[in-house]
């Protein structure tokens, strides 16, 4: 028997506007990614996997104060050698070895990234060891300014309050939903990524304080927590 197949999520592109808006009127512009190079945020993006953004920033600051925070100096690195140096992100032998596939993968296909469509430039870094869907469109968006629209947990959370996603919808699904709703525009992507991260640890945490949320008036969760009060 033929299983019918799941409509695609289709999200309110002014209401996603509106919270866009409401969100840079209150944080004012993010500035992300904090990087010198394309180079750096790919790095980045590989450390940033399960870790706090400033013990990355430690780990990219061991590797500038020695002046291997390289392409081809990484790739050469013995893998225990790096990782002591990448050890305040956290998991770094893992990292290492990650670090070491994704500087392999550059140094192999140098100067035949940047013309491929936005479909095989991601098909490109999905296809290195450790790197998964937020990574790749993390390094897409940030290093090469394509437009994709980077998934992670605080999208999640603070979308489903708002009562705008199911709360287990697939990454590839929800990624979708919103690329198609604002349109390919990857500065606005960039900034409102950024925003999203910002809300989720001032405002909507995992213990959220709706109290200093300017989403609240709008947010399906805050009003219900409000009526059980």
């Amino acid at each position: 028997m033929a299983t019918l197949k799941e409509s695609p999520l289709r999200l309110d592109g002014r209401r996603l506007r509106t919270v866009y808006s409401q969100l840079l009127q209150c944080y004012g512009p993010q500035h992300w990614w904090p990087a010198d190079s394309a180079f750096e945020v790919m790095v980045g993006a590989v450390l940033t996997q399960n870790a706090a953004w400033s013990n990355v920033e430690r780990a990219i600051q061991n590797l500038k104060a020695i002046d291997a925070l390289d392409l081809h100096q990484i790739d050469r690195m013995p893998p225990d050698e790096l990782a002591q140096l990448i050890r305040p992100a956290g998991y770094f032998n893992v990292k290492a070895r990650r670090l070491k596939h994704l500087c392999s993968f550059l140094c192999a296909h140098a100067g035949q990234l940047q013309p491929l469509s936005d479909k095989a430039l991601r098909r490109a870094f999905l296809s290195v060891n450790g790197i998964g869907p937020e990574t790749a469109d993390d390094i897409l968006l940030y290093a090469f300014e394509r437009p994709v629209f980077v998934i992670d947990a605080y999208t999640r959370r603070i979308f489903s309050r708002l009562g705008m996603v199911p709360t287990h919808l697939a990454y590839e699904a929800l990624r979708l939903a919103f690329e198609r709703a604002l349109g390919p525009d990857p500065e606005l992507f960039n900034e409102y990524h950024a925003l999203i991260v910002r809300h989720a640890k001032e405002a909507c945490r995992k213990q959220p304080d709706c109290t200093v949320c300017c989403l609240a008036r709008e947010c399906d969760w805050a009003v219900q927590q409000h009526a059980l009060a």
